[in-house]
C-alpha cells in the first residue's frame, strides 16, 4: 500500500506543470503556423506571469478566511478545467481571429492563460493537500513535479521536433529573386523558399528558418537550418497531453477515496495534532511565540526571523533561476555549440530534476547549511551559463560536453535545494507549504519579468546559428 501511494503521489505531481512544459517544447512546431511566429514565446511569458492571479487569490483566501476554502473541491475545478483546456487546444491552437486588421491566434492565446493558470495555482493547492499525507510521501510528489517536465520533452524528441538539417542558401530578400551564380532564391514570407538550381527544385519553409535569418559566407552562400516534417502533429501532442492531466485527476482521486491510502481530512488533522482542552495546542505554525522574543519553529529546531527570512529568499531565488531567468537564454548559451549541443542540454536538465528528488528521497537532509552550499553551487554554474549566454554567438572556445554537464549540474544542484526547502516547510504544515508555493510563483514572476526586457526589448543576447559554429 505504501508503493501505490508513492506512485498516486508521482501522478498527482505529475499534472503541475506539464501542460506548459509541454507547450515550449512543442514551439518548433507551433510558430510557423500561427501568424505571431517567433514572438509567440514572449506572448507565453506574459500569458504566465498574468496566470499567478489564480495563485494570488488562493493565498488571499488563505489569509482572509482561514479554513473555509474546500482544498479537494478546489483541485478538482482546477484540474478539470486544465484538462478540458488541453483537450481543446488540440483543435483550436490554429484558429485566428482579425483584431485591428491582423489576423491573432485568439484561441491559443486563450487557452494558454488557462491552463497557465490552473499550472501556477498548483503551487499553492497541490503541495497544501500533500500535507495530509505522511512527509515521506512529499518527495514523490517533487519526483512527478519533476516528471512533468520530462516526459512533454521525451515524447517530443519522438515527434521529431526540432530535428533539422543544415541547407546551403544565398540571401533572404523579401519578395524578390536575388540571382547568385547558377541558382536563385525567391522569397517570400508566406509562400516560402524556393530554390532553383542545376534543374532541380527545392522548396523550404522560410518561416522555419530559425529567427528568420541566414548566414551568408564570403562566397555569397550559406547554410540554413531546415527543420524537417515532425513524425507526428501538434494535435496528437496535445492528446498526449490532455491524457496526463486525465492521470492526475484519476490519482487525485485516488488518494481522496482509497481507504489503504493514509490521507487524513482536514478536521481530523486539527484534531489529532491538539492535546486536551486546558494544555497549549501542538498545530505547528510558522511563527510561535517563544517568551518576549519571536522565534520561528521547523521541525524540531527552533530559528530566529532572520533564518526564517533566509529560507524563503533561498527559495524564491532558486524558483528564478531555474524556472525562468536562465530558461530565457538556454538557446543563446547552448546554440553557438551546434543544434546538438542545445537538445541535449534542454534534454538532460529535464532528467536532472527527477534524478535530485530520488536523491533527495535516500538522503532528505534538512541542513540550512547543506542548502547554503548548494545554492551556492548552482549560482555559481548558473553565473557561467549566463556568461556564454552573453558571449553569444562566441562563446569560450570550449566543447559542447561541458555546457551540456554545466546545465545538469545547475537544474541538479538548485532541484535538490528546492526539495530540502519543500521538506522543512512540510514539517510546519498547511500554512507553510501555502506560503512555499506563493514564494515559488513570486521568485518565477519576478525572474520572468526581469529576462522579459533584457531579452526581447534590449535585446542583449544574440542568437547563434547552429549551422554555422565558424566561431568555435
Amino acid at each position: 500500500m505504501s508503493v501505490l501511494t508513492h506512485v498516486l503521489a508521482c501522478l498527482f505531481g505529475l499534472g503541475s506543470w506539464v501542460t506548459i512544459c509541454g507547450l515550449w517544447v512543442e514551439l518548433p512546431l507551433i510558430v510557423p503556423q500561427i501568424p505571431e511566429g517567433w514572438y509567440l514565446p514572449s506572448y507565453l511569458s506574459a500569458l504566465i506571469q498574468l496566470a499567478n492571479v489564480g495563485p494570488l487569490c488562493v493565498t488571499l483566501a488563505h489569509r482572509l478566511c482561514p479554513g473555509r476554502l474546500n482544498e479537494s473541491a478546489l483541485i478538482y475545478a482546477v484540474v478539470s478545467l486544465g484538462t478540458v483546456a488541453t483537450f481543446l487546444l488540440a483543435f483550436f491552437w490554429r484558429e485566428t481571429v482579425e483584431v485591428a486588421g491582423a489576423q491573432r491566434s485568439v484561441a491559443l492565446f486563450t487557452l494558454t492563460f488557462l491552463v497557465s493558470a490552473v499550472d501556477c495555482t498548483s503551487s499553492v493547492t497541490f503541495l497544501p493537500f500533500m500535507n495530509r499525507l505522511p512527509p515521506t510521501y512529499l518527495t514523490s510528489y517533487f519526483v512527478g513535479e519533476g516528471l512533468s517536465g520530462l516526459l512533454p520533452a521525451l515524447v517530443a524528441l519522438a515527434q521529431g521536433v526540432g530535428v533539422m538539417r543544415c541547407v546551403n542558401a544565398t540571401t533572404t530578400v523579401r519578395h524578390a529573386s536575388v540571382p547568385a551564380g547558377n541558382a536563385s532564391w525567391e522569397f517570400d514570407t508566406q509562400a516560402g523558399v524556393t530554390l532553383h538550381s542545376m534543374n532541380v527544385t527545392t522548396q523550404l519553409d522560410s518561416s522555419r528558418f530559425l529567427n528568420g535569418s541566414v548566414t551568408i559566407d564570403a562566397a555569397g552562400a550559406g547554410l540554413v537550418p531546415h527543420y524537417q516534417l515532425a513524425n507526428f502533429s501538434a494535435q496528437v501532442f496535445f492528446f498526449f497531453l490532455t491524457a496526463m492531466m486525465l492521470v492526475c485527476l484519476g490519482s487525485f482521486l485516488l488518494l481522496n477515496c482509497l481507504p489503504c491510502v493514509p490521507c487524513e481530512h482536514p478536521a481530523s488533522v486539527r484534531k489529532v495534532n491538539r492535546k486536551p482542552k486546558g494544555n497549549r495546542a501542538e498545530e505547528k505554525y510558522m511563527i510561535a511565540s517563544a517568551g518576549s522574543k519571536l522565534r520561528s519553529r521547523f521541525g524540531t529546531g527552533r530559528y530566529s526571523w532572520p533564518e526564517v527570512i533566509y529560507i524563503f529568499c533561498v527559495l524564491a531565488w532558486a524558483n528564478a533561476l531555474t524556472n525562468s531567468v536562465l530558461p530565457s537564454v538556454q538557446s543563446y548559451s547552448c546554440l553557438p555549440y551546434g543544434n546538438v549541443a542545445y537538445h541535449w542540454s534542454a534534454t538532460m536538465a529535464a532528467v536532472a530534476n527527477p534524478v535530485a528528488c530520488f536523491i533527495a528521497m535516500v538522503f532528505p537532509r534538512r541542513s540550512l547549511f547543506l542548502m547554503g552550499i548548494l545554492t551556492a553551487t548552482g549560482t555559481a554554474i548558473g553565473a557561467y551559463i549566463m556568461g556564454m549566454a552573453v558571449l553569444s554567438p562566441c562563446p569560450l572556445l570550449v566543447g559542447n560536453i561541458l555546457e551540456v554537464g554545466a546545465w545538469v549540474l545547475f537544474v541538479l544542484t538548485l532541484s535538490y535545494v528546492k526539495v530540502i526547502i519543500g521538506l522543512i516547510l512540510r514539517d510546519e504544515g498547511h500554512s507553510a507549504l501555502v506560503w512555499c508555493g506563493a514564494v515559488v510563483q513570486f521568485g518565477s514572476m519576478v525572474g520572468a519579468l526581469t529576462m522579459f526586457p533584457l531579452v526581447n526589448v534590449y535585446s542583449l543576447f544574440k542568437s547563434g546559428d547552429p549551422c554555422n559554429t565558424w566561431c568555435l
